[in-house]
């Protein structure tokens, strides 16, 4: 039976040149220097099983999980390799092959994968039940007494990141249409996403506030499903097309002007569903559409001209953007989101070495590489430091949770824009 790497078009296996550019920007190679752990190494050994020389291995599956997915090396490449294409078709014939199988990582994927991000409801659910424990404050005595020394190793280290859940989800902050204020000028639809959804519902509340400023009718379908970009990438593709199918059926896709994400991360996937359902006969026409009107909040605000407040947001001045990879690299939405810091008038944007250099969150990288995951935070919190803001911005939940981790004051621009439209009031 072939591989999935062999059934991929040859022409994508073969892109890469091998001339290296890629290796200054690739998080895991500067960290060991060795060649399999760089963008090229890991693109030779695909190669050598799409051509038949190697089998699927333990050793080849550790090495595909290692890399943290960041798409920096797409960005540098000068041939256009489509890194993500084939990083996303090793990771899927990596769980087919079944080389990494085994109990405990069999559960805690059949119970994250199949069961709670496939089940929204039963995802709130979940939810709710972390609210009520967090607001309790029983966590954090169970915390200050060491009760949570009992748990082992890897459970203990990952306990105090759980994230704070919202006190309110999406469904209960936005109406399912807002009305734009003024001039109705477009009709767009919002994304919700499942993190982003319980623990920063106040970020959607902000973007919808946002929209409606900037004279956009808001669409919000009710109890929306993940994206399938934890699924995708972590190579479950038929969920991951599953839930594609799902959110085209949740949108009136052909009449809205566009359909609006604010995580980094998922917005890369969500602009991939045409490729993604490319051959099913029903979706495909669909999903190429969808992609066409799938923008990431800044990219859309940057398209329709941004409506510059009139009122100072308080208490912040000093502000530096840290870049989520996949809005950077996957998306190229670079500059849009600087512009939205500089039109919040108060604001001081102070740009930080290395903004586009992961912060090791990468979807669930600190979970699974938790010591490299440690490494690029520190670093990144050191060049945050050296820049004397006060506040970092970022757009992504993912970058967001791992930046207050590091100790740092987060926020997003999206939500620095929306308190100043509020001061207006």
């Amino acid at each position: 039976m072939a591989n999935l790497l062999q059934g991929l078009d040859y022409s994508v296996v073969q892109q890469c040149m091998h001339c290296g550019m890629c290796l200054p920007t690739c998080p895991t190679y500067v960290e060991t220097k060795r060649e399999k752990n760089s963008p090229r190494g890991r693109i030779a050994l695909m190669r050598s099983i799409a051509d038949g020389e190697m089998e699927v291995t333990k050793g080849f599956a550790d090495e595909m999980y290692y890399c943290l997915g960041c798409l920096a090396c797409q960005t540098a490449c000068p041939a256009g390799v489509k890194y993500v294409e084939l990083f996303e078709t090793a990771r899927a014939e990596i769980e087919r092959s079944g080389v990494l199988d085994g109990m405990q990582r069999g559960f805690w994927r059949w119970l994250t994968l199949e069961v709670l991000f496939m089940r929204p409801r039963l995802l709130r659910l979940v939810g709710w039940g972390l609210r009520v424990w967090q607001g309790t404050g029983l966590d954090k005595v169970l915390r200050k007494v060491s009760f949570f020394g009992l748990l082992p190793k890897a459970m203990r280290e990952l306990e105090p990141q759980t994230p704070v859940m919202s006190g309110v989800f999406s469904d209960g902050l936005i109406a399912e249409v807002e009305e734009a204020k003024g001039e109705r000028r477009y009709r767009v639809g919002m994304l919700t996403g499942c993190v982003q959804d319980l623990a920063f519902s106040d970020v959607n509340r902000d973007t919808v506030e946002v929209l409606m400023a900037n004279g956009c009718e808001v669409v919000t379908p009710r109890a929306q499903s993940c994206c399938g970009s934890l699924h995708a990438h972590n190579g479950a593709v038929e969920l991951a097309r599953e839930l594609a199918r799902r959110q085209l059926e949740a949108f009136d896709v052909e009449g809205l002007d566009a359909i609006i994400t604010n995580a980094g991360g998922c917005g890369s996937h969500l602009k991939q569903y045409g490729h993604l359902l490319h051959d099913d006969a029903r979706y495909a026409k669909r999903a190429k559409l969808w992609d066409s009107k799938v923008k990431d909040i800044h990219e859309w605000l940057g398209m329709i001209g941004i409506r510059r407040p009139e009122c100072a947001v308080d208490s912040v001045t000093e502000v530096t953007y840290h870049e989520s990879c996949h809005l950077c690299h996957g998306q190229k939405v670079v500059g849009q989101p600087r512009e939205v810091l500089k039109a919040v008038p108060g604001v001081v944007l102070k740009e930080l070495p290395e903004s586009n250099w992961c912060c090791g969150s990468a979807g669930i990288y600190n979970i699974t590489q938790p010591e490299q995951s440690r490494k690029l935070l520190e670093r990144k919190v050191g060049h945050i430091r050296s820049t004397g803001a006060a506040v970092v911005a970022t757009s992504n939940p993912g970058c967001h949770l791992q930046l207050q981790n590091g100790g740092c004051e987060v926020t997003q621009p999206v939500t620095l824009l929306a308190k100043a439209y509020r001061a207006e009031d």
